[in-house]
């Protein structure tokens, strides 16, 4: 019995070859695309489970709360929580302390940099990697030593053995040799702690004794019964006695009135957290939203899938309706026809399901690069996903035959023998569903256009100064002399038209303003060319200039947003008292607002400071002429490396790096316009299908009005306005969700597009020319058909 159903089966796919080719494209594209999905998921998923015993591991966190209530939350702390609470509760067996740093590394002539982790001596104590060479219970001992990944030791010794060499790194100011301690294999893609090269913390000569201090992954191993919540209150306890002294004095000299309330975190929620963020050198972070997000792309693709195979194989059933009374008459019950047509669904979804396979190895290298991912085939033979993907298919198969198998194994055979079978229901409900997925690509083709716009508009925004031809170089710390020579020789050379020093980061900081109000501000330390350089425009007052000698040491420029901040009507002559270093300056200029950070964030208060004292120069800005730009990008590179030979040459242009912030919205951009392609292709070929059978029964009401007069123009137009009606109602549905959609993703853009009308207006055409253009074919040809053969042939 079930050998007959097959082969029915492949006979019937045989037969439509159309149809069946429809199906199969829709149903393969949608299974491929929920595999890659569970791919990610899963991946996503399994951060960190790799650890023995993780469910042990937690990291501290600190959660501050101002006076006015305002809640800032960091998975970082300072150096003492660790140590100090290590000691005094027993329920923490050991803790760890990690932070990401770079460090200079001399090969050969070439300086290199590398990314590091500074660690406790009990790192791999607590975290599990395998070793090449070395041991993992000595290999952090010694303050002179570090590990390295197999990758770092490839790219320092080549294929030698690195256990035992040195490595020369710049460390505190000056070159010295560091033994190869251990060699670890590659960090897992999954996980959150990647090893290049490890420090050990107790190099370290000044202790950090400060609690109110955040820079720093403390992690630390709970005994098997501990309970994290009461050891969180214990916490609060020790932080309490421990950090009253300091409390006291930060409130008197800065009136630092927060309070901080230290917690636990379990390790296996920090990869998705977006609360306590994995940062300061744990890498990967993500958002458990993305997943969401894909997952309901991947819904939205395998249900449109199902829709068609629903659709078609209803619309075909008056062509198998026959059949059916036939099998009826002869003894076939409605069990054995459901098994048929749900096995007719599982034979195509099988194809569908092989064909997909196929499809997700192609796709691999554009999805990891979208994804940020390093997937491979070979996840699919995990146990897990092999269970996942059964039970996909399985639902698929379900999902697609057994509404057709229901409707079809319900028909009369008296009524089918004799032509009065009428299919209305399914008329119904085949229009619901064109309407359904319609308002799916309809919402997705909104969505595609917004992200479009939105990428647009961050990329092009006005950011208040000029970004052009700007090359910034990383120098290393230098003092006003250097930075003086390192100007002069630039500027000796005709196609570079300006210099100007900075401090390098983005460096935060709080003062008083007129003894009154405290503020907090990003602050820059610069000379009096930077404004220039990059044509930032000021609004009052003056700019930083050698004719004013005591500008290094007395003055200051603000932004409108700190002189908004302040309450001044008059900031010209205002002063800011910098309480920490016990230093007041006066305001000479106003600077006008721009935007010194990406458009994720608001302009916030900004002070310039050129005083010497204030901190070191560590970046150039060089403005170029656009004429030469290799040779001048060589000119920089000669007169970097002959000033500065200890340091690695590493430049970028400005406005590619504004861009880079944005690679977020860029990525996105492309996953959602994927998305939408597809859905509009397994819709339209749906729609072509349903446009097949439905010339196909109207053969006879053609033939006849062609032999009455009718034109093409009229038959097209009959056979193309039902199926535009539904695209048209369609839009009712999608575009109030779109609206509501769009608004809500848009509000976590400080600065942001307005939603307009032509947008909608723009998709509704867009939606309507594929819908004619889909349809305009089977129309066509049905129009242009012989009306005699038409008759004839009914």
């Amino acid at each position: 019995m079930l050998q007959n159903y097959f082969k029915i089966a492949i006979r019937n796919l045989q037969r439509n070859k159309v149809f069946s080719l429809i199906n199969i494209a829709g149903l393969s594209i949608g299974l491929a695309c929920c595999m890659l999905i569970v791919l990610y998921t899963k991946d996503e998923i399994s951060y960190d489970r790799f650890h023995k015993n993780v469910n042990q591991i937690y990291r501290i966190t600190s959660t501050e709360t101002a006076p006015d209530g305002k809640v800032q939350k960091f998975g970082i702390t300072g150096m003492m929580p660790g140590p100090a609470f290590k000691a005094q509760l027993p329920e923490i067996e050991n803790y760890v302390r990690l932070q990401g740093e770079s460090y200079n590394i001399k090969k050969g002539n070439d300086i290199l940099v590398q990314d590091a982790l500074k660690v406790d001596s009990s790192f791999f104590s607590i975290f599990t990697f395998d070793f090449i060479e070395g041991s993992a219970k000595t290999a952090l001992k010694d303050p002179q030593s570090v590990v390295i990944s197999e990758e770092v030791a490839e790219k320092y010794f080549g294929k030698e053995s690195a256990l035992g060499k040195t490595l020369s790194i710049n460390y505190e100011d000056k070159f010295q040799p560091f033994t190869v301690a251990g060699v670890t294999k590659k960090s897992p893609q999954n996980s959150s702690i990647k090893i290049d090269l490890l420090m050990p913390f107790h190099r370290e000569k000044s202790h950090d004794d400060q609690w109110i201090n955040f820079y720093l992954n403390t992690f630390v191993t709970l005994k098997p019964l501990a309970n994290p919540k009461a050891l969180e209150a214990k916490f609060a306890n020790i932080y309490a006695r421990e950090a009253k002294g300091q409390l006291i004095e930060a409130k008197e000299k800065w009136n630092f009135q927060n309070t901080i309330q230290y917690g636990l975190q379990p390790f296996l929620e920090v990869h998705l957290s977006t609360d306590f963020r994995a940062a300061n050198g744990l890498k990967d972070e993500s958002n458990p939203m993305y997943s969401y997000v894909l997952i309901g792309l991947a819904v939205f693709l395998l249900l449109i899938a199902c829709i068609n195979f629903v659709n078609l194989t209803v619309a075909r059933s008056v062509k198998r309706s026959k059949e059916i009374g036939i099998r009826k008459v002869v003894g076939g019950d409605r069990k054995q026809l459901i098994f048929q047509f749900m096995g007719e669904s599982f034979v195509l979804s099988l194809i569908a399901f092989l064909l997909a396979i196929v499809l997700v190895e192609l796709a691999l290298p554009i999805f990891n690069t979208l994804a940020n991912k390093a997937l491979s085939i070979k996840y699919l033979f995990d146990t897990q996903l092999i269970t996942s993907y059964f039970l996909l298919f399985l639902s698929t198969g379900f999902l697609a035959g057994i509404y057709p198998a229901l409707v079809l194994s319900s028909f009369s055979p008296v009524d089918t023998l004799y032509g009065r079978f009428k299919l209305s229901k399914g008329s119904f409900l085949q229009k619901s569903l064109v309407v359904f997925q319609f308002s799916l690509a309809a919402f997705m083709m909104m969505a595609t256009l917004i992200l479009y716009a939105q990428f647009d508009f961050m990329v092009k925004q006005d950011l208040g100064y000029n970004d052009k031809n700007i090359v910034e170089i990383a120098t290393g710390r230098m003092n006003r002399t250097e930075t003086n020579t390192f100007k002069q020789e630039l500027l000796k050379n005709p196609t570079i038209e300006s210099v100007a020093p900075r401090q390098g980061g983005t460096w935060n900081t709080l003062a008083n303003v007129n003894g009154k109000k405290e503020i907090i501000f990003a602050i820059d330390i610069v000379d009096e060319d930077y404004l220039s350089t990059l044509k930032i425009p000021m609004v009052q007052g003056r700019n930083f200039s050698k004719d004013f000698p005591s500008d290094s040491s007395q003055s200051i420029l603000v932004n409108e947003a700190f002189v908004k901040e302040a309450g001044w009507k008059n900031p010209i002559g205002q002063t800011v008292d910098f309480f920490s270093r016990n230093r007041k300056f006066q305001v000479v200029g106003v600077v006008k607002d721009y935007h010194y950070n990406s458009l994720y964030e608001t302009i916030k208060p900004q002070l310039f400071t050129c005083h010497p004292d204030m901190g070191t120069f560590a970046q150039l800005s060089i403005k170029i002429k656009p004429t030469n730009t290799p040779n001048s990008l060589k000119f920089i590179e000669k007169t970097f490396k002959n000033l500065r030979p200890t340091q690695p040459y590493i430049y970028d242009f400005k406005d590619q790096s504004n861009q880079k912030q944005y690679e977020k919205e860029a990525k996105w951009k492309q996953i959602i316009s994927f998305s939408a392609i597809l859905i509009i292709f397994i819709s339209c070929i749906g729609l072509f299908g349903l446009a097949t059978l439905s010339a196909e029964k109207r053969t006879k009401e053609i033939g006849i009005r062609k032999v009455l007069g009718a034109n093409a123009l009229a038959i097209v137009s009959m056979l193309t306005k039902d199926f535009l009606k539904l695209v048209l109602a369609s839009v009712v549905f999608a575009f109030p969700l779109a609206w509501w959609s769009a608004n809500k993703f848009l509000e976590s853009y400080p600065y942001r597009i307005a939603i307009d009308g032509w947008m909608f207006a723009l998709v509704l055409v867009i939606l309507v020319l594929i819908t004619i253009l889909t349809i305009s074919y089977q129309a066509l040809k049905s129009a242009l058909a012989n009306p005699v053969k038409s008759l004839r042939t009914e």
